[in-house]
């Protein structure tokens, strides 16, 4: 992906109404981006359904969810769940009597991961068989849901599927030292993504992040078909990340996080889109803005990018209701602490030479170093201390504000969507609230 395609005018729903369908493809957990999505939908009257990964029993295979967890996920859905497990990924996934790549790494430890190899071959053997179980589970899904989407009307496919990390002890004291260490905790990216373990985690991140995309639009052809020889419509969406524009000196400048190993995947995830939309089918990734989730936060320092969305929220229009966020801000911070000060640091921050040469676009997504390491996990960590408690961040505040404007945008523009790829940054999220939140 070379170009941008970045979204600057609030888009308007023109295609979804009552009666239509939203189905969501994952599993609903907590709170996240796709419950923006999911308000939009119950708001244009659209009927809700959702899938499961599944669960696993004792001996780790899979199994639909019981009658109670069934319940369970539909109160919390608020919607019809489709019973049939669609975990993504082969990490535990192998042929009858054959060890699954997450055994095969039961002997890694801290001292031999960097030299322990991989049977390839049985990898791929895991690959395979995982991705058979995935695309029977969906092409299963898709049977019971064609049957719940009447003729003649529209059907949004929200894909939320991502991650893909095998359960493996020892890689969180890597994470740790690659995504939290600086100085002589520091770890090269590079050394993760060079080692088998390293090669594993970016085939899984396919798996789950990009190909489940395409198995989707390829499960649910029938339906797509049927929908439009009878006037009705499909559109799909997925959540990319690949940077965000933010106000970098009174600009809105491209920057991104480093080292984001999932990168690979969201650029695959891209290609899938890329590919649909040229054989007709109206397919979108968002690259959404950093935020802060329980899973972003091994990643310290990926919040700092948020922050400059405090002055957006100013600069696109913002009146009383703008400067109720700042003042909710700067409540967060310790006494004598002020929010300009802070957003001096992240200009300083953002100023940085370093910081600056990973504004790369082309290059991306780049190695850590060890000097942005010490830039950004020291600005990260400074910042923190700054507050009152740490469990009530600004980054908290100010993820809710993205969460927010994202469902709209994204909604919205799938009614005419203008590419495969379209990047939601600051500008137009910021213009959105302010526009939402006017007296």
């Amino acid at each position: 992906m070379t170009k941008r395609t970045s979204l600057r005018d609030i888009p308007h729903n023109t295609l979804f109404r009552q009666g239509d369908t939203f189905v969501l493809f994952g599993e609903l957990f907590g709170r996240g981006y796709v419950n923006g999505l999911l308000d939009e939908a119950r708001k244009a009257g659209m009927n809700i359904i959702g899938m499961t990964v599944g669960r696993r029993d004792e001996n780790n295979q899979l199994r639909p969810l019981t009658a109670e967890e069934l319940a369970e996920a539909e109160a919390n859905l608020d919607g019809r769940v489709i019973n049939v497990p669609l975990m993504a990924g082969f990490d535990l996934d192998a042929p009858a009597g054959e060890p699954t790549p997450t055994a095969l790494l039961a002997d890694m430890t801290l001292k031999n991961w960097q030299e322990f190899k991989l049977d390839w071959q049985q990898i791929e053997r895991c690959r395979e068989t995982g991705v058979a179980r995935f695309k029977a589970s969906a092409a299963q899904a898709m049977a019971q849901l064609d049957g719940m989407i009447a003729d003649g009307t529209n059907v949004y496919f929200a894909h939320t599927m991502a991650g893909g990390i095998p359960k493996v002890k020892v890689f969180l004291a890597i994470a740790n030292r690659v995504y939290k260490g600086r100085g002589e905790r520091f770890m090269s990216s590079r050394e993760l993504l060079d080692s088998d373990l390293g090669k594993l985690i970016l085939m899984n991140f396919d798996e789950v992040t990009a190909n489940t995309f395409m198995h989707l639009i390829d499960a649910s052809a029938g339906i797509r078909a049927r929908l439009e020889k009878t006037g009705g419509q499909a559109r799909y969406s997925a959540y990319g990340y690949h940077g965000t524009e933010i106000l970098i000196g009174g600009e809105y400048l491209w920057q991104t996080y480093s080292n984001y190993t999932q990168g690979y995947a969201k650029m695959r995830l891209e290609s899938v889109a890329s590919a649909a939309w040229e054989k007709g089918v109206q397919a979108t990734v968002f690259n959404c803005p950093e935020i802060r989730t329980n899973s972003s936060d091994i990643f310290v320092g990926v919040e700092l990018s948020l922050f400059p969305l405090l002055e957006a929220l100013k600069k696109e229009g913002g009146t009383a209701w703008a400067q109720q966020q700042w003042d909710a801000c700067q409540a967060l911070l310790e006494d004598g602490i002020q929010l300009d000060d802070l957003l001096a640091r992240i200009a300083a921050y953002n100023g940085d030479a370093t910081s600056a040469s990973f504004r790369n676009f082309e290059a991306w997504p780049m190695d850590n170093t060890p000097a942005l390491a010490e830039v950004m996990i020291g600005t990260s960590e400074d910042i923190t201390k700054l507050h009152k408690e740490r469990k009530e961040l600004i980054t908290d505040l100010l993820s809710a504000l993205v969460l927010e404007g994202t469902g709209p945008l994204m909604f919205n523009e799938m009614s005419k969507p203008a590419a495969p790829v379209i990047w939601l940054n600051h500008d137009v999220i910021a213009r959105l609230l302010n526009q939402n939140h006017a007296a």
